[in-house]
């Protein structure tokens, strides 16, 4: 009874060794590297991101950009990620009887060969809990999610309170105070 016990134990050893072999090193090429950033979506750019900080320090900031679906299949913009930011999350202003009103968004249609802006008094990203390292002048990172997956990040300048945004600026809705 013995036999087959040692022959079972003796195969998973055998098995085993197998794991201490180290595997062969990566070629220069694919060794990666603290700068590198994710390879972006195919077929869309993420441009214009700027991050504006709040007012007052423990309220939402918020996030602008310009998505782009240049080539491919329409896709959906499902999620959105600020470095330094504990929660994103997407947001359209709207004027709802005679004032100013925001939801939140569940994705964004980007249909090939267009764009969307997300800019003040538009489609924007309301940041919560951000780190106080993000500070104005500085720059920090925006990854946004399709719906397939795929990713796209963009460096954004980091401004303060009430800084132009863009030539979109004009009639924003002022974001510090909506939580």
């Amino acid at each position: 009874m013995r036999t087959p016990l040692l022959a079972g134990i003796t195969m998973a050893a055998l098995a085993l060794t197998g794991c201490n072999k180290q595997a062969p090193a990566p070629a220069p090429s694919e060794t990666p590297s603290l700068d590198a950033t994710p390879a972006n979506a195919p077929g869309t750019t993420l441009t214009d991101a700027v991050v504006q900080l709040p007012a007052v320090a423990g309220n939402p900031g918020v996030a602008y950009f310009t998505i782009a679906q240049g080539s491919g299949p329409a896709r959906k913009l499902v999620a959105v990620h600020v470095d330094g930011a504990g929660k994103a999350e997407m947001h359209q202003s709207m004027s709802k009887d005679g004032m100013m009103a925001m939801e939140p968004l569940a994705d964004v249609a980007l249909d090939s060969g267009k764009s969307v802006a997300f800019k003040p008094g538009g489609n924007h990203v309301m940041l919560f809990d951000l780190a106080p390292s993000l500070k104005a002048g500085g720059v920090t990172e925006v990854t946004i999610t399709l719906d397939n997956g795929d990713k796209a990040s963009a460096k954004a300048k980091v401004v303060a309170p009430g800084e132009a945004v863009g030539a979109a600026d004009a009639g924003a809705m002022d974001h510090m105070d909506h939580m």
